[in-house]
C-alpha cells in the first residue's frame, strides 16, 4: 500500500518549518536527511548483490563560530527523531570502545517477510564534532569506515572485557564544527582517506538571513506542521522495511551519470580530497535518493527524479568542500595570513589602524604584520588607499 504523507514531501516541509532560523537552507536540508535516516535505520537498503547501501550518513556542518546556527539547526531535526519510539541515541562523548558497547546494548530483531533480522542501530549527535570523532585515532576511524560500508558484524576485543560481537551494526552521525577545528585536528594524510570520503561536509561562510526574533517568523500553522512532520517520521520508522528498488528510468540515468562523473574526474588534476569523495559519490547519491523517496511515499521505489534531486543537493555543497580543508597541513604563519585576508574580505575596506587592532593577537610583532601586509599587497589581494590623513586597506581579491 502506497500511503501518502501528511506532508507532501517530508524534507521539503521540514526545511520550511526549520528555516526561520539564520542557518543556510542546505543546513536544514541535510539535518532533515539525518533525521529521516535515523528513523529508517538498517531496516531498509538497496541491494547491489555484492554489497548493500544502507541509509547511514556522516553529516558535518561547518561554519566559523557564530556565523550560522549549527547546533540549533541540528537540534531542531534531532528533536523530531528523539520523540519516535524505538530510536536509540548514542553517548554524547564517544570512544571507539564505548561505541561498540553502545551498539551491542541496542541489538534487536525486526521481521521482514518470514524472517527475523538483527539490527544494532544508533544515531550520534554532537554540537562539537570532537566529542564524536578523534581523527588521530586510527582504530576509531577504521570502525566508522566499516560502519558506513554496512559491515555485517563487528568485534571488539580487550584484555579486561573480552570480546564483544555486534550483529548488523549501523550508525547515523551528525555533528557541528569549525574550519579551525578541522585545521587543528585533521591530519594531512586523512584528507581523501576512508573516513573523510564518507562524510557529507556542509559549509557556510556567512549568515543567510538576519533574524533577531525568531518568534516573529513562526507561522500560525506551526503546531500543526510540527505534528504532521512528527506523524510522518513516525510512520516511516514503523512501516518502511526491506529493499528499495531502482526503476528502469532511474537506472538509465544512473548509468549515464556514473560514466560522466568518472570521465570528468579523469580529466581533472590529481587531488586527494576530490578523488576520495568521487570514489564514494555514487554511494552518497543513492543513500540520499533513498531518503528522498521515503519522504514522499511508502512505495520504496527510487525514480529518476529522486536521483536528480540527490545529485543537485550534492552539487550545491561540493564547491565549498575545498574551503573546509583549506587550512589543513598549512603552517601557523600561513593560517594567520588566511585569517587576516578573511577579515579584510569580510569588511571590504578598513582603516590601517583598525586592521592592526583586529589582528594584533595573530601578529604580536609589528614587523610580522608589516611583512604579511606587504605580501598581500604584492599578491593583488589588498591595495592601500590614502583618504585625507587616514590609510585604508581595500579588498581587491576574488
Amino acid at each position: 500500500m502506497n500511503s501518502p504523507r501528511k506532508c507532501k514531501s517530508w524534507i521539503e516541509s521540514y526545511v520550511k518549518y526549520a528555516s526561520v532560523t539564520e542557518a543556510p537552507t542546505r543546513f536544514h536540508f541535510w539535518s532533515g536527511v539525518s533525521a529521516v535516516a535515523g528513523a529508517l535505520r538498517r531496516r531498509v537498503w538497496i541491494n547491489m548483490v555484492r554489497y548493500q547501501w544502507y541509509p547511514s550518513f556522516y553529516i558535518i556542518l561547518v561554519a566559523p563560530p557564530g556565523v550560522a546556527t549549527k547546533t540549533t539547526t541540528v537540534s531542531t531535526a534531532m528533536n523530531f527523531l528523539r520523540q519516535i519510539p524505538g530510536i536509540h541515541f548514542g553517548p554524547d562523548i564517544v570512544t571507539w570502545e564505548s561505541l561498540v558497547c553502545e551498539l551491542a546494548k541496542v541489538t534487536e530483531n525486526f521481521e521482514y517477510k518470514t524472517d527475523f533480522m538483527p539490527m544494532s542501530a544508533i544515531t550520534l549527535e554532537a554540537g562539537e564534532l570532537g566529542n564524536l570523532i578523534d581523527p588521530q585515532n586510527k582504530d576509531m576511524m577504521n570502525l566508522y569506515v566499516k560502519l558506513w560500508d554496512g559491515a555485517p558484524k563487528i568485534e571488539k576485543s580487550t584484555k579486561t572485557s573480552g570480546c564483544d560481537m555486534v550483529e548488523a551494526p549501523w550508525v547515523n552521525l551528525i555533528g557541528c564544527t569549525t574550519p579551525s577545528w578541522i585545521a587543528d585536528s585533521m591530519p594531512q594524510h586523512a584528507i581523501g582517506g576512508g573516513f573523510v570520503s564518507r562524510c557529507i561536509f556542509v559549509y557556510a561562510q556567512e549568515k543567510e538571513k538576519y533574524i533577531a526574533y525568531v518568534d516573529e517568523h513562526v507561522s500560525d500553522f506551526d503546531d500543526k506542521l510540527q505534528q504532521d512532520l512528527l506523524d510522518d517520521l513516525t510512520h516511516m520508522a514503523s512501516t518502511l522495511i526491506g529493499p528499495f528498488t531502482i526503476d528502469k528510468e532511474a537506472r538509465d540515468w544512473g548509468r549515464s551519470w556514473y560514466e560522466r562523473m568518472w570521465k570528468l574526474a579523469a580529466k581533472e588534476s590529481n587531488d586527494a580530497l576530490r578523488d576520495g569523495y568521487i570514489s564514494r559519490k555514487q554511494g552518497h547519491l543513492h543513500k540520499t535518493a533513498m531518503i528522498i523517496s521515503a519522504c514522499r511515499s511508502d512505495n520504496m521505489i527510487i525514480t529518476e527524479e529522486d536521483l536528480q534531486i540527490s545529485d543537485q543537493m550534492l552539487l550545491t555543497i561540493e564547491p565549498d568542500m575545498a574551503k573546509v580543508f583549506s587550512r589543513v597541513g598549512k603552517s601557523e604563519e600561513s593560517n594567520r595570513v588566511d585569517q587576516f585576508l578573511g577579515y579584510i574580505k569580510m569588511k571590504k575596506e578598513v582603516t590601517y589602524e583598525s586592521a592592526y587592532t583586529q589582528v594584533h593577537s595573530y601578529f604580536t610583532n609589528f614587523r610580522d604584520f608589516e611583512g604579511i601586509l606587504s605580501g598581500c599587497i604584492r599578491s593583488g589581494k589588498i591595495r592601500l588607499e590614502q583618504r585625507a590623513a587616514i590609510m585604508w586597506l581595500i579588498w581587491t581579491g576574488d
